[in-house]
């Protein structure tokens, strides 16, 4: 059997007829709706939802943080990197 991942259920049937009282029952958690008593699709507020997204996206960039630490890296003085930042900067204005 399959895991749910909310406390509350709602049919379809019932989501149609009264959408808010669903909601209210909610209390602010995720809502899973059953069609012929089996999952169909999770209902969650707003700021859960950003919330997760966001979740998401940081655990994106953590991913890509960790690939790119095994990266080789190259060596760069503080000096160097003054100078190259220097060089690119006047390369722009010579452009423009």
């Amino acid at each position: 059997m399959r895991s749910l991942f909310a406390r509350l259920a709602a049919t379809i049937s019932e989501l149609k007829a009264n959408p808010n009282e669903v909601l209210n029952q909610a209390n602010g958690e995720p809502i899973v709706i059953l069609s012929h008593n089996k999952p169909r699709a999770y209902m969650v507020p707003v700021e859960t939802f950003e919330q997760m997204q966001e979740q998401l996206e940081d655990y994106r960039l953590l991913q890509e943080a960790r690939k790119r630490m095994d990266d080789e890296s190259v060596p760069v003085t503080i000096d160097e990197l003054r100078a190259a930042i220097q060089e690119k900067s006047a390369q722009g204005v010579e452009q423009a």
